[in-house]
C-alpha cells in the first residue's frame, strides 16, 4: 500500500511539525478551522492574528512562502465568486472606485475570502508536512470509518496507475492518426472512457483477489508506529488553543 514516491503536495523534511503523528495534526487543523469559522467577520485583527499563527507554523516546518502561494491557486474560483457577490448583492449600496457595490455583499465577500484563505493555508501546511498515506492512517486512528479510509487509500494508491493507463490509451489513439478536433470525435472518446472503466474494474478485481490470497480480512495492516505522546498532543494543539484564546478576546 505504500507508494514509491512522494506526493507532489508533500515537502520532505525533518522539522518538529513533520515528526508529529498525523492524527495530532489532523485534529489540530480541524479545531483551528472551527475557531476561524466561528470568528465574527467584523474582527479584522483576529484574522490577522490567525495568519500570524499559520506563519509561525510554516516557519517551524520550514515551508517556503513561495511554496504556499503557488498552491493557493486552488482558491481562485472562490476568489472570483467572492468578487461577484458585492456586484450582484442586494441591500445598501456604496461607491468603491466608481462602482456601486452592495454593503452586505462586501461583508460576505470578506468573510469568504478571509476564512477560506486561512483554511486553505492550514490545509497546505498539513499536506506539506504529512504524507497522504499517513494522513489517512491518522484519520483511521481518530476512529473514522475504516471502510472509507481504505477506499481513500486505494484511490490514492492507484490514481497514478489509472492516469498512466489514460496516457497510454491517448498515445495509442494518436499513433493511429486520431485527433480530437471537434464533437464528431466524441464517440471515440466515449468508447475510450468505457474501456478505461472496464480495465479499472478488472484491475480492482485482481487486486482484491490478490489481497484475499494474502490473508486480507477487512483490515489493512499498519506497519508504521503512529502512537502519540502527551508532548505530541500538546505541541499540535497549541495552534487551536492560541486561536481559541484569540477568539475569546473577540467577544
Amino acid at each position: 500500500m505504500s507508494a514509491g514516491h512522494h506526493h507532489q503536495l508533500y515537502l520532505p523534511g525533518d522539522s518538529a511539525v513533520h515528526r508529529l503523528p498525523p492524527q495530532c495534526k489532523l485534529l489540530a487543523i480541524f479545531a483551528f478551522a472551527l475557531v476561524v469559522v466561528a470568528t465574527p467577520r467584523e474582527r479584522f485583527w483576529a484574522f490577522a492574528a490567525y495568519a500570524v499563527l499559520l506563519a509561525g507554523v510554516a516557519v517551524a516546518a520550514r515551508v517556503p512562502l513561495t511554496y504556499v502561494l503557488r498552491r493557493m491557486v486552488i482558491e481562485v474560483p472562490f476568489v472570483l465568486f467572492a468578487f461577484l457577490i458585492p456586484v450582484v448583492g442586494l441591500g445598501e449600496r456604496t461607491e468603491v472606485l466608481g462602482l456601486s457595490l452592495s454593503v452586505p455583499g462586501l461583508w460576505a465577500a470578506w468573510n469568504i475570502l478571509a476564512k477560506a484563505s486561512l483554511g486553505v493555508v492550514a490545509s497546505i501546511l498539513l499536506a506539506a508536512t504529512t504524507q497522504p498515506r499517513a494522513i489517512l492512517l491518522g484519520a483511521q486512528r481518530l476512529r473514522l470509518p475504516s471502510l472509507l479510509v481504505q477506499i481513500a487509500m486505494f484511490m490514492l494508491r492507484y490514481l497514478d496507475v489509472i492516469v498512466e493507463e489514460m496516457r497510454r490509451m491517448r498515445v495509442a489513439r494518436e499513433s493511429r492518426g486520431f485527433e480530437a478536433r471537434n464533437l464528431r470525435q466524441a464517440p471515440v472518446i466515449a468508447r475510450s472512457a468505457g474501456a478505461l472503466f472496464i480495465r479499472s474494474y478488472e484491475r480492482g478485481e485482481r487486486v482484491h483477489l490478490a489481497m484475499l490470497s494474502r490473508g486480507y480480512s477487512g483490515q489493512l495492516p499498519v506497519v508504521q508506529d503512529l502512537r502519540a505522546s502527551a508532548a505530541h498532543w500538546g505541541t499540535a494543539l497549541a495552534l487551536p488553543a492560541l486561536a481559541l484564546a484569540i477568539w475569546g478576546l473577540t467577544w
